[in-house]
């Protein structure tokens, strides 16, 4: 390879290298260790290897991707689209070669591994008083004498055996009422949607006679990197399926700034990324359709949490405001619309949506639904409630005020930027233990119960391979390094003399971490290095200072309680999150996980119209604190790169975990005996 060779960037891996004119995309998926499948050996007929190029300007990848980026069209892939057919802009990887520099977005149908998404539905109880019910009723039949409509004795009819007015009906409901009302015999049930900021009521089916076919809703928790829906019974609350899928906008940049700058540099870049999601979206509710045996006309609500870059985007909404100074919201209030108005076609024709309010530019309707689900300002003790993920909302409060703001973390606590990173896929090392004195790491990989040490582990994961690194992995994997002596309070990796391990190999002027060695099996070799050490502390310095300086602005430098929420969040140890300097010092038993606390919040406001009423008024009392004004943000950032801290002193960590005082600073000298490459089998 050249510096002159064509760049390839692969998404959502991240994984990028730059390969000679002509190299197949496989090819280079390959060498690479991206998760693209392919079973025909690159003759153009499994159609495994789909991938889907993207064009226009990749401020984040640093690359101009034209449209001559991939050979043409050739005549194997003119041959499989004529007999099963290629989805529009998509390209078999076998067939494609490169040309010039070139994203590509390997979706999740052409990845062996696929992604394990992880914002289950938790357990809650809900309150029940949900927007959209049935209601039966029995209607005048019409008298020559009283001249009114059918719609109008209809609604009589509901003011009158449930006091329910007004009620209005959209044109696709008045085509049908006649011939409904005359087959029922004048008796129907129709699904009324009452709106939570007045008493107005909407008919959104009606059904001859009575009728008990269930109606559904999804609670949407639309994030960066991936999409979570639960189809939830509006009788009960419960969930009848859930389902998730990586956010296909993620080919168009990682974290939500690199879209905004799509957005920006690629005019009908924001309609690019709406269209995707809300394909997204309708493929999810079909197949959550499918799931429960239900008819997707039975779903009759979609409420949605999200960020608020997502939140313009679901909207259809440019988010270039959102990207510089004063970031201006198109509204910070929440939505109600017809799901027909955002292509929703999945979903009842006259199904609703409802977005959760933001409660500002950077803080969106997920750290909304947090609160709702959380109740911070309900607590006694100063509770800091953390959502993590590609953007982490933060929330610090008590009876007596609640504050909020956002921190970029970006994306490597999702196994992105990470040398042996992946996004949580059977295979991927998500827990790790290094022995302090032998130096020796033992681990566990998803879809696999047992650790690596175990003489059964081997066999168990022969269907899953060890396959890389996911996010809650290399969080504990850098917290075991710290705890082992292997990395210094400043972040270095020390050589193998320095340590006292040859897993500890020379990486250039840098040391890395061997965690396994599978290339004699054919697989992958899976370290931790300098590079990977420096986005973590990145990304952690980023979140600890959003606490920070809300703990500023209430005064205090300690907190009673903290919650760790996200899908991400309930995969975290609490110890290594301490031990990396992620979260205030705290008693480990005060550190809890809330799960997927946004999709929880969804839920409640699926279920509940009162809900959606009471976090309207919740958000406009939550004080919003801007990081990116904040002067002492960029100094709590700085020293917050330490691990754990710099200068706070984490007293209570200290007293539960041993760190090792060693540094490994060698003032820009490689330091010696790096080590050799050796083979081991993990």
């Amino acid at each position: 390879m050249s510096t002159s060779d064509p760049l390839v960037v692969f998404t959502p891996s991240g994984k990028r290298g730059r390969f000679p004119v002509g190299t197949p995309i496989l090819t280079a998926a390959r060498q690479l260790g991206v998760d693209l499948d392919s079973v025909c050996g690159g003759r153009g007929i499994c159609s495994k290897c789909q991938v889907t190029p993207s064009y226009g300007e990749f401020s984040k990848h640093g690359v101009t991707v034209h449209e001559d980026a991939l050979s043409e069209w050739n005549a194997v892939e003119e041959r499989y689209d004529q007999k099963r057919g290629l989805a529009k802009g998509r390209r078999l990887g076998c067939q494609a070669t490169v040309q010039r520099d070139v994203v590509i977005d390997v979706p999740e149908t052409s990845q062996v591994h696929r992604q394990v998404v992880r914002k289950d539905a938790s357990d809650r109880v809900m309150v029940m008083d949900p927007a959209t019910k049935l209601y039966y009723v029995e209607v005048a039949e019409p008298d020559m004498h009283e001249p009114s409509g059918d719609l109008e004795r209809l609604a009589e009819a509901l003011k009158a055996q449930w006091d329910i007015a007004p009620v209005t009906a959209p044109l696709s409901i008045m085509t049908r009422l006649q011939p409904v009302l005359r087959k029922g015999k004048w008796a129907v049930t129709v699904a009324l949607h009452k709106g939570h900021t007045d008493d107005s009521y909407q008919i959104l089916d009606i059904y001859p006679g009575f009728n008990e076919e269930r109606l559904f809703g999804l609670a949407i928790d639309l994030g960066s990197t991936t999409i979570a829906a639960h189809l939830t019974d509006l009788r009960n609350g419960t969930v009848a399926a859930s389902a998730g899928v990586m956010n296909p906008q993620i080919r168009f940049g990682e974290d939500l700034m690199s879209r905004v700058s799509y957005s920006m540099m690629n005019p009908g870049g924001d309609k690019e990324m709406t269209r995707a999601v809300r394909e997204a979206i309708n493929g999810l509710a079909q197949s959550l359709a499918e799931e429960a045996g239900i008819d997707a006309g039975q779903i009759m609500e979609a409420v949605f949490v999200c960020n608020p870059v997502m939140h313009h985007l679901l909207l259809g909404i440019d988010p270039v405001e959102l990207g510089q100074a004063p970031f201006a919201l198109a509204t910070s209030r929440s939505v109600s619309a017809p799901a027909r108005g955002l292509d929703l076609s999945a979903l009842n024709s006259n199904a609703r949506i409802f977005v959760l309010p933001c409660i500002a530019g950077h803080v969106g309707a997920d750290a909304a639904a947090v609160a709702l689900t959380e109740q911070p300002g309900q607590q006694d003790e100063l509770t800091l409630v953390v959502d993590v993920g590609t953007n982490a909302e933060i929330l610090l409060g008590d009876k007596a005020r609640v504050l909020a703001c956002s921190s970029p973390t970006g994306p490597a606590f999702e196994g992105a930027q990470i040398s042996s990173g992946q996004r949580a896929a059977p295979g991927a090392i998500e827990r790790i233990e290094i022995d302090p004195t032998t130096k020796e790491p033992r681990f566990r990989v998803i879809g696999v119960d047992l650790w690596s040490d175990d003489p059964d582990f081997e066999a168990a994961a022969a269907a899953t391979g060890i396959t890389g690194i996911c996010g809650s992995g290399i969080i504990e994997a850098v917290a075991e390094m710290r705890m082992a002596g292997i990395v210094d309070a400043s972040g270095l990796v020390g050589s193998a003399a320095q340590t006292g391990t040859d897993r500890c190999i020379t990486e250039g002027r840098t040391h890395a971490y061997v965690i396994h060695d599978g290339r004699a099996e054919g697989g992958p070799l899976i370290t931790v290095t300098q590079g990977d050490i420096r986005a973590i502390q990145l990304a952690k310095s980023a979140l600890y200072a959003g606490a920070r300086l809300l703990m500023d602005e209430r005064g205090t430098d300690t907190v009673g309680r903290v919650v760790l929420a996200g899908a991400f969040g309930a995969h975290i140890s609490p110890k290594h999150a301490m031990v990396l300097g992620m979260i205030p010092d705290a008693p480990l038993d005060k550190v809890t996980s809330a799960g997927n606390a946004a999709g929880t919040g969804a839920r409640i406001a699926l279920c509940s119209v009162a809900a959606r009423a009471e976090i309207e008024k919740t958000v406009r009392e939550i004080t919003k604190v801007e990081t990116a004004i904040e002067p002492k943000f960029q100094e709590h950032f700085v020293n917050a790169n330490a691990l754990p801290h710099a200068t706070d002193p984490f007293p209570i960590l200290r007293g539960i975990v041993p760190l090792p005082d060693v540094s490994y600073n060698t003032k820009g000298t490689e330091a010696e005996g790096g080590g050799r490459r050796r083979r081991r089998r993990g």
